[in-house]
């Protein structure tokens, strides 16, 4: 059998190893197909969310980088923020977000202050440009969204956020 038809097969009736070591019953041929669309929806979902991303990062700026969008975001979530809970926070290592947050500051969309709690740390906060520009973006991107989901009655709406809200916590402490 090839390698594509066996990865597509649904699982025998013997007991494998589960995540974590445990031993689990293997799943039902229609749970199977479902975490299998849910994985496919995932896929177009985060694809078609980078290159929106990317687009909103242009309407804050031009020059931004694609991943900027969410740092700032994050930033103004959480601001006054150290560098490194935001590196944590992202999963992504401190020389990186460096890299990114000194570009941030270079357009003028984020301050660093120094963190009275720790000398050696600073604080971040966007701008007053900073601010400006991001609500500019997100008040685009919400006017999308609106469009996009005009058709759907308000309580199928809040269902999608409570369920996208769900998965997000499930998500926190995982690493790739």
């Amino acid at each position: 059998m090839r390698e594509t038809e066996t990865a597509l097969r649904p699982p025998t009736a013997e007991k494998h190893e589960g995540h974590e070591g445990h031993q689990s019953v293997p799943e039902a041929p229609q749970a199977h197909e479902a975490y299998c669309a849910v994985e496919r929806q995932l896929a177009i979902l985060l694809r078609r969310s980078q290159a929106f991303s990317a687009g909103m990062g242009r309407k804050v700026h031009p020059e931004l980088d694609p991943g900027a969008y969410g740092l700032l975001v994050r930033i103004d979530q959480s601001s006054p923020m150290r560098s490194s809970d935001l590196a944590a926070y992202l999963r992504v290592g401190r020389a990186t977000i460096s890299r990114q947050l000194k570009v941030l500051e270079e357009l003028g969309l984020i301050s660093r202050s120094p963190d009275p709690e720790d000398g050696r740390a600073h604080l971040l906060a966007l701008t007053e440009e900073g601010h400006r520009r991001l609500h500019d973006a997100r008040a685009a991107r919400q006017g999308q969204l609106r469009t996009l989901l005009a058709a759907w009655p308000e309580e199928d709406v809040r269902q999608l956020a409570g369920m996208l809200e769900r998965f997000n916590t499930l998500t926190e402490g995982m690493h790739p």
